[in-house]
């Protein structure tokens, strides 16, 4: 295997990068053919509650998220989990419809609820205590790139909390706590963020806080080919999906130290536009058998954009950057909640994980340090909760 190091990459590359430039320099930015957004009534929002799907998946992503695990407490069986479910489930039909949930303290808050969504999360230590067999187990480890700590990983159940205001998330993360306290103790939160409402035009893609363009290759939510990536067909799940959340931390030290031309060669991508080395605009298809004049491939054998293609494997990435502030000598704790969707993670997110834990360059850069896998029911009518077609 060739060097992967930072030293190994100047050293090696610079043949392959030298040419990249003349072909960055006439790409187009990624928002040239965006519709504007109009302001609208954006705190009296809302994203409907009910449905065959839970809210917050094919959901366009909101500015700020909070995930939100529990820990199931030892006499929480499988009649308390159902009472649990289905008294989040009325305080969240509540809150994203605008209205206080029952008992508010605060109503005046639940009054903008700025599209928010909280949506349910199963994880194995749930079945187990309903009396189920889990559809889904803790990722295996990646010993090359994995560093996890304990405080951001696992859960017995996931509440990923979005909204496009963060007094609003704040409030719901409030609410719903406080529903679940009878029942189970937090075992961790971790928040998160994207562009604010209005900041750029709508369909624009997002960057993360490697200053990367993140989310280009993303199946679009409302396609035959999402369908087929993200919801589960038949059985108690049908209408459900699962969710991968990996916490990455950036490790911007280093990072800033690259120059451009090595992290566009690492990602396989300019950054002013995301388009591929290859292309002029974002959305341009890559062409891994383009040669440079020195016989090099433009796109590098271990270039993130050819590491995360995998025949056969589409997940949905619904990804939040995070910024937990500083260490005493200024570096920053800082990078990506990267939550994924997809019908099955065994077929479709183990592969792609498989193929970066490998040898993907920007490993380098890039610490997974929080990993959770959890089942995401269906959408619940009127009169249900969340979970019923599981647990009824």
């Amino acid at each position: 295997m060739t060097d992967l190091t930072r030293r190994g990459l100047f050293a090696g590359g610079a043949a392959a990068v030298g040419a990249l430039a003349a072909g960055a320099a006439g790409a187009t930015p990624a928002s040239a053919s965006a519709a504007p957004l109009t302001p609208g009534d954006g705190g009296r929002a809302v994203e409907p509650f009910h449905g065959p799907h839970q809210a917050g998946i094919a959901t366009d992503p909101q500015a700020h998220a909070a995930f939100v695990a529990f820990d199931l407490l030892k006499d929480t069986g499988r009649e308390a989990v159902v009472r649990m479910l289905r008294l989040l489930t009325d305080d969240v039909r509540r809150l994203a419809a605008g209205h206080p949930a029952l008992a508010d303290t605060e109503p005046e808050l639940a009054a903008v609820p700025a599209r928010l969504t909280v949506t349910f999360g199963f994880g194995p230590g749930l079945f187990r205590r309903a009396g189920l067999a889990s559809p889904v187990e803790p990722l295996p480890p990646f010993k090359r790139i994995d560093r996890l700590e304990e405080r951001w990983s696992g859960g017995d159940l996931l509440l990923q909390i979005c909204a496009d205001d963060p007094l609003t998330v704040a409030h719901a993360l409030r609410m719903t706590v406080k529903d679940a306290r009878s029942f189970a103790r937090v075992r961790w939160v971790q928040r998160g963020f994207r562009r604010g409402l209005l900041t750029q035009p709508r369909g624009v893609t997002q960057r993360n806080v490697m200053g990367q363009v993140d989310g280009t290759v993303n199946p679009r939510p409302g396609t035959p080919e999402f369908d087929r990536a993200v919801w589960i067909t038949g059985g108690p799940l049908g209408g459900g999906t699962t969710l991968v959340l990996r916490r990455i931390r950036a490790e911007m030290e280093t990072w800033d130290a690259a120059d451009r031309t090595a992290k566009e060669f690492t990602v396989g991508r300019t950054l002013a536009t995301g388009a591929p080395l290859t292309g002029r605009l974002e959305t341009d298809e890559p062409d891994f058998t383009r040669l440079s004049p020195a016989g090099f491939p433009v796109i590098a054998e271990y270039a993130h954009v050819r590491r995360a293609r995998v025949d056969g494997a589409t997940i949905f990435r619904r990804v939040y950057n995070y910024d937990d502030g500083l260490s005493p000598g200024g570096e920053p704790d800082t990078g990506l909640l990267f939550a994924s969707f997809q019908a099955d993670v065994e077929r479709q997110f183990l592969p792609i994980q498989r193929s970066l834990a490998e040898a993907d360059l920007l490993n380098e850069w890039t610490t997974p340090t929080g990993s959770a896998v959890f089942a995401v029911p269906p959408g619940c009518s009127p009169g249900g909760y969340v979970g019923e077609t599981l647990l009824a």
